[in-house]
């Protein structure tokens, strides 16, 4: 028994499995390289969370496309956003007329893309929209548009695939929730 799936029997309860989510990137990839075929396509990947499912994105898109990174964040090691959103790290080239898709795992209340988009529309692309792979509705509280949402998920704390719990979990090849009780919550 691997120590994942220790873990998983004492604190973690699996969502969505590793198949499904491959399903839903390659939905989304097909999408996107139909509705950017001949364009100037930049992937914007919010660190670090959106890195195993930029990934996997990139790789199952067939059109040319470039890679940046922006970071933010609004949990800290916390469980619960501080409803404050920090830039930390800001793309490394100009993105003028290019078109921009922010790619990150988990909207919930939609601050942390609504200000991503709002920097980045000031920059003047030739368009910035929004892919997620997760998208948990029941916590928006900012109207923010996703041309690509993934999966829906319900209000819990989620881990893997990219989401973690103080830095830890990114590494799972599926979405799980935290057990409530092993949260002290």
């Amino acid at each position: 028994m691997t120590s994942y799936q220790i873990v998983m029997d004492d604190e973690l309860e699996i969502l969505i499995d590793a198949e499904t989510i491959e399903n839903a990137v390659a939905g989304l990839a097909e999408r996107i390289s139909r509705d950017y075929a001949g364009k100037d396509l930049v992937l914007v990947g919010v660190l670090k969370g959106a890195v195993p499912f930029l990934a996997d994105l990139a790789r199952a898109v067939t059109i040319p496309v470039e890679l940046e990174f922006v970071e933010a964040s609004s949990y800290g090691n916390g469980t619960a956003s501080s409803g404050e959103v920090r830039l930390t790290r800001d793309l490394d080239r100009d993105v003028t007329a290019r078109h921009l898709i922010i790619v990150d795992c988990i909207v919930d209340t939609g601050r942390t893309l609504k200000t991503l988009l709002e920097l980045l529309r000031k920059r003047l692309p030739a368009s910035v929209e929004a892919a997620v792979l997760l998208d948990k509705h029941v916590c928006r509280t900012e109207d923010v548009g996703i041309r690509y949402q993934g999966l829906e998920v319900p209000d819990r704390f989620l881990v893997g695939y990219g989401l973690d719990w103080a830095q830890k979990y990114r590494n799972l090849p599926y979405v799980a929730a935290v057990l409530p009780e092993k949260m002290n919550i």
